[in-house]
């Protein structure tokens, strides 16, 4: 047997060629990052004089869902990928720009999949990185969310049904599957904000709130119960074994027109679950600034504020007023190339384009996005809402430094803002001068046009009315025949679904600050009673007031009016 001669010195790398070849290792490493630095900027250059956004991919979070919307094949062969898509917005990176099939492929999936989108440079190393990535993530299929209702069948729901009865006998012939299209599309076409399935003791009640009113159109067996909440679970995507706590999810509806995203809440119940399901819309949020409805001086007056390029514009009313709709109509107007715009959402409800728009979580809270949001630079910012001290702080701050800051606050009216402001802890010499102007707001529901008539109103709403436009200011009294007060009303016809009202249109008081009203924050004895005094004596139409003229006017009714809100 030979003898084993190695010894163990023998085994062991000597140092010096340990170091050579470390050294070598580095040389090598520190080559390929000039290299992939040289490329970077090439490729940096290069969209420059194409016009076209560069992004540099190496180590960027790419996500599995991003990439599976481009097969593996196709990306490689195009040298293209897709590296961020939220479900709103895609991003596309490609290293062939002059590729004419890139750009098809890009309008193909933003048509598929509803989606506002980028096409962005990338160099050989960042297209490489991204394919790489094809091969070590775990497959992912194209996988959507939702129910897909095609214009072909809204469009046959709605031959089929013109009234909530036909509905409900449409309904009755038909499976679990197709009774959720059906109370879909149903919502769609009347325009409803939230549909509402409800567990009863002996039945399923549906309902859909449209124009801010829940009407009934539906009931159904209690035997299918379990079917449906199923059903609606599955879409939802939460746990269908869990119905002893609340669960929130979401369902997208997917129309050749756009995608309609579905909120849905899901709360255990004595006789089963209540499922409310809160449609959004992005087709929705079309209203210009001109078009909400407020009238004459304090328009103009609002214009004047809104146009101003620092302070703090505050909408306020209860959930459903119609805030969110406000805040977005002035963003609109706002909305300039040379106007940078950043806003805060809990949630982003809909996509604006040309604005930034963040979301809070857990962690990103309303205060500390304010305090992120002040570094990028802004002209204009939109906090979602103010609901704690360290919000209103950053807010009031910013509003003194140059930013126009819009927000909401929960209050019953313009005058109570400064009140709850001060009790959240705000100082009251730096709200004072902050304040541009406050919105109080409430939707009233539009009278049908079609079967709008004249009405009667008995004699102690008819003192009541009269007494509450008397307070008006000169300049609208004088355009007003306290003698012969006309109202209308809706009879009911098939166009508004026999209800008698169609849309909503919004009632409104602006409280414009004032040296007054300064004074009166910056005093010990600040009332929001003597706020609104205030503002009345300088011409402020109250909310009441507002909707009584535009109930003379014929847009709405007395009732509807005093339905919403109440002089005090």
């Amino acid at each position: 047997m030979a003898k084993n001669t190695q010894s163990i010195e023998d085994l062991i790398i000597p140092p010096e060629k340990e170091e050579d070849e470390s050294a070598q290792a580095k040389f090598s490493k520190k080559q390929g990052e000039i290299k992939m630095k040289e490329a970077e900027a090439a490729a940096e250059k290069e969209a420059a004089s194409l016009g076209l956004p560069y992004i540099n991919l190496y180590g960027f979070p790419i996500s599995p869902e991003a990439l599976a919307l481009i097969d593996e094949g196709e990306a490689s062969r195009l040298k293209t990928v897709c590296f961020h898509y939220d479900g709103r917005n895609i991003r596309l990176g490609t290293a062939d720009p002059d590729n004419s099939q890139v750009e098809e492929l890009f309008k193909k999936i933003n048509e598929k999949y509803h989606t506002n989108g980028k096409i962005y440079l990338i160099s050989s190393f960042s297209l490489n990185y991204a394919l790489k990535l094809y091969k070590t993530i775990p497959k992912v299929t194209e996988h959507i969310k939702g129910v897909k209702i095609t214009e072909e069948e809204l469009e046959k729901y709605s031959e089929e049904f013109s009234s909530f009865r036909d509905l409900q006998e449409k309904i009755n012939g038909s499976q679990i599957s197709d009774t959720i299209t059906i109370i879909m599309a149903a919502a769609i076409k009347s325009g409803s904000s939230d549909m509402h399935i409800e567990a009863e003791e002996k039945e399923i009640k549906v309902r859909l709130r449209i124009d801010g009113v829940l009407h009934d159109i539906a009931i159904l067996d209690k035997q299918f119960w379990q079917k449906i909440i199923s059903r609606l679970k599955g879409l939802a995507g939460v746990k269908i074994n869990i119905n002893d706590k609340p669960q929130d999810g979401r369902i997208s509806i997917y129309t050749k027109k756009e995608r309609i995203d579905i909120r849905v809440s899901f709360l255990p119940t004595n006789y089963g679950e209540s499922v409310v399901m809160r449609l959004l819309r992005s087709s929705t949020v079309g209203l210009a600034f001109e078009d909400l409805g407020i009238r004459d001086k304090a328009f103009n007056q609002l214009k004047k504020e809104v146009e101003r390029p620092n302070g703090m514009i505050v909408t306020t009313g209860p959930t459903g007023s119609g805030k969110t709709t406000t805040l977005y109509a002035i963003l609109k107007k706002l909305n300039k190339p040379e106007t940078k715009i950043i806003t805060v959402e809990d949630p982003i409800e809909y996509q604006l384009q040309g604005i930034n728009q963040s979301q809070t979580n857990k962690d990103y809270t309303f205060g500390k996005a304010l305090r992120s949001i002040v570094r990028q630079d802004p002209d204009v910012i939109m906090v979602g809402e103010i609901r704690d001290l360290e919000t209103a702080e950053v807010a009031i701050q910013a509003a003194l430094t140059g930013h126009l800051v819009l927000s909401t606050i929960h209050t019953n009216d313009a005058a109570g803002a400064i009140p709850r402001f001060l009790s959240m802890g705000a100082k009251p010499f730096l709200l004072a001068p902050a304040i541009n102007a406050i919105i109080g707001q409430r939707l009233v529901r539009r009278l049908c046009a079609k079967c709008k008539q004249p009405a009667e109103i008995d004699e102690e709403t008819l003192k009541r009315v009269k007494e509450i436009l008397e307070k008006l200011s000169d300049e609208y009294k004088k355009e007003i025949d306290f003698n012969n007060l006309k109202f209308y009303k809706g009879a009911g016809c098939p166009a508004c679904q026999e209800i008698g009202y169609k849309g909503r249109i919004g009632i409104y008081e602006i409280l414009i600050m004032n040296k007054e009203i300064e004074k009166l924050i910056l005093s010990a004895q600040l009332s929001e009673y003597d706020i609104r005094e205030i503002a009345v004596k300088n011409g402020m139409v109250t909310m009441v007031q507002d909707g009584l003229l535009k109930a003379l006017d014929g847009t709405t009714s007395v009732e509807e009016v005093f339905r919403v809100a109440e002089e005090k």
